[in-house]
């Protein structure tokens, strides 16, 4: 993949990580997640920020997220809640603007992404200057655990479809573990029109048409500690129509 240069590596001081966690329903994974982002970027010794950006839960989440900035900082934690639920995108979006960092992480806040592969993620960054680097659980040591077989074979048929038809040069399209160049996810949201899960996909597609640079990084994919999943059935209809959207107009 070619590479399109957005800006010179800076040192270890000058960078700074806002992590964008946009949750619902997630009161009994949020001081997990939060504990563990702190102490592996603690471990690192990079400056960071955690942006929750609540989407109106009735569970409580956030008042467990203002806990967590009692104890954490309001430089370490930064509440930005909307009134409903509005959709990953605009939630990306919203929590972009409220963000300090000249690099920006995206992941779940259900336990389902270990912040363990941060260092990671920034080390080969930072090793080849990629524009974004993506979590992938098809190559390497990556892989998923606690899916039903019905679930691993919908995950996996999504990305050889998607792979066949659109090419993207990334091996795992629809995960959400990601770390953008600041500006690059800036212009990236501004061109994706997708909702839901075919959102994350379409932000690889767009990059592979912008020549950004994608490294990936393999992660072990843990399926949610507590609550709810929120795949379901219009959730797989609305995928395979959005990718024939994407395939029709890029």
């Amino acid at each position: 993949m070619s590479s399109r240069k957005t800006s010179p590596p800076s040192g270890h001081g000058g960078d700074k990580y806002s992590v964008l966690l946009p949750t619902y329903n997630e009161r009994e994974n949020l001081p997990l997640i939060v504990w563990l982002l702190v102490k592996y970027f603690g471990e690192s010794g990079y400056d960071y920020e955690i942006i929750v950006i609540d989407d109106g839960s009735p569970d409580g989440t956030l008042e467990v997220a203002q806990q967590l900035q009692n104890i954490y900082g309001e430089d370490k934690i930064l509440l930005r809640p909307r009134a409903k639920k509005l959709g990953l995108g605009t939630a990306y979006i919203h929590g972009i603007k409220h963000a300090s960092g000249n690099f920006i992480f995206i992941m779940d806040a259900d336990l389902s992404h270990h912040p363990k592969f941060i260092p990671e993620f920034i080390r080969l960054q930072k090793e080849e200057d990629f524009d974004l680097v993506s979590g992938t659980r098809y190559k390497g040591d990556g892989g998923v655990y606690g899916w039903d077989l019905r679930r691993k074979m919908i995950s996996r048929g999504a990305n050889f479809l998607t792979q066949v038809l659109l090419r993207p040069g990334a091996s795992d399209l629809t995960g959400s573990f990601r770390l953008y160049k600041r500006q690059v996810l800036e212009s990236l949201v501004e061109r994706c029109v997708s909702k839901g899960y075919v959102f994350q996909m379409e932000m690889i597609v767009r990059a592979r048409q912008l020549h950004y640079s994608i490294g990936e990084v393999p992660i072990s994919f843990v399926d949610r500690v507590y609550g709810e999943s929120k795949l379901g059935g219009n959730e797989i209809v609305s995928f395979v129509k959005g990718l024939l959207t994407l395939f029709a107009t890029t």
